[in-house]
């Protein structure tokens, strides 16, 4: 049996999500109480609770629908967090955006 590298995997089911543009707060009840964060950088990341796989395409249709260009979707590893958090600037930002 060979050993597998040690390695953080990602919680099933947990993803942000980046798209082009900053999104209203009033978009946030159309996916259905996922967090809208808008970020620095000009995208806004899409995030919350766990999605399973029928959920996740759900919220890409729905960007579809929208018009938004897709910048990335990324598994959430246990390590990563979904709380925005505040900049040298006193202003909103995740963690994921290295400004």
């Amino acid at each position: 049996m060979s050993a597998t590298p040690t390695r953080q995997q990602p919680e099933p089911g947990r993803y942000e999500i980046r798209t082009q543009g900053h999104l209203d707060a009033r978009w946030a009840t159309w996916f259905d109480g996922l967090v809208l964060t808008h970020v620095s950088d000009g995208t806004t990341v899409i995030h919350g609770p766990a999605l399973d796989q029928a959920a996740l395409y759900a919220v890409l249709l729905k960007l579809r629908d929208l018009g938004l260009p897709l910048v990335s979707v990324t598994p959430v590893t246990g390590a990563q967090t979904d709380a925005p958090q505040t900049n040298q600037h006193g202003t909103n930002q995740h963690p994921s955006d290295p400004r």
